[in-house]
């Protein structure tokens, strides 16, 4: 089996990224510079969600935003391909929109509920702006002596003033992948999902081992499916901001069809035929709804269930 894709420039989150310009992050005075022209893009994150328009796509400010959130903490995303340079400002959870400069432009939304009508590039961009903010949320003492550390390099890199430390952002690697047999793949659901919703199993890699060790054991703990991780096929992967994961799509032939789930991970299991599968992702399915569409689950169910072997 091959995919038809042989890169991840099409999945919802990661397509249409903009140059990061990474060695403009040391430089304060072009930042600060950067920050106060009159073409600077600039969007709001608050407490994880961003400032989202009626139309659904961001509310982007210029230089003004300086003055509609002073305290905000500030991130470089990049350079757009006409060169603008784009930053990101995390407000704080005690910011009011409300009672600011910018009241009725938007709201705060929850970004998996605005997915579905904002750009690619925005959703590239406030998944990335998420993914940066919360990892600062989470990692503001160092590791290594409890210090509280400092934000460098326009918000990708803290380092401790005491023992001098550097930490940079964390991506978790999460393996997503469907076993498959012949005509048949593997789908599972968990409690919490909205009824109907089946999806691919997925769990995070784990120290020594590979991507593709970490699929077919997986695979095993959660469903007692034994797969060999030399067959394991990649497709492709997402970035994934809740909090900051890379879900890395595969597809796995499966040794053996008996069912045996872990009820701690999964409620149920099941197997559906390639014809079931196109049943779901064009919603005409009696019983099971497919994930949503900008999620790369979606896409690796896709790319099985219209291949012809």
């Amino acid at each position: 089996m091959t995919s038809r894709n042989n890169n991840s420039d099409f999945i919802p989150l990661g397509s249409r990224p903009i140059d990061r310009a990474g060695h403009h992050r040391t430089d304060e005075a072009w930042l600060n510079a950067a920050m106060a022209r009159d073409d600077v893009l600039i969007l709001l994150i608050q407490q994880g969600l961003p400032l989202v328009g009626p139309s659904g796509g961001l509310v982007w400010l210029g230089p003004e935003a300086a003055k509609v959130a002073p305290d905000a903490k500030r991130l470089f995303l990049g350079l757009d391909k006409q060169g603008t340079p784009v930053f990101a400002l995390d407000v704080g959870g005690r910011f009011e929109l409300e009672n600011s400069l910018i009241a009725g432009t938007g709201e705060f939304q929850d970004f998996r509920m605005c997915l579905y009508r904002m750009p690619e590039l925005e959703a590239n961009l406030a998944s990335t702006a998420r993914s940066l903010f919360e990892w600062h949320k989470s990692h503001r003492f160092c590791a290594r002596c409890g210090a509280e550390s400092e934000v460098q390099e326009a918000g990708w890199k803290r380092v401790c003033p005491d023992c001098e430390a550097q930490h940079f952002p964390r991506t978790d690697p999460v393996a997503i992948m469907l076993a498959v047999s012949g005509d048949k793949c593997l789908l599972g659901r968990q409690k919490m999902w909205p009824a109907g919703m089946w999806s691919c199993l997925a769990g995070f890699i784990e120290p020594g081992e590979t991507l593709e060790q970490g699929a077919a054991r997986e695979l095993h703990e959660e469903a007692g499916i034994v797969c060999h991780p030399a067959n394991a096929e990649y497709l492709f992967c997402q970035p994934w901001p809740f909090p900051s994961s890379l879900m890395i799509g595969m597809l796995l032939p499966a040794e053996n069809e008996d069912i045996t789930i872990d009820p701690a991970e999964l409620e149920a299991a099941r197997w559906v035929t390639r014809a079931e599968a196109r049943d779901i992702l064009a919603g005409t399915h009696d019983e099971i709804s497919a994930p949503m569409s900008f999620a790369v689950a979606h896409h690796i169910l896709k790319e099985w269930a219209e291949r012809d072997d």
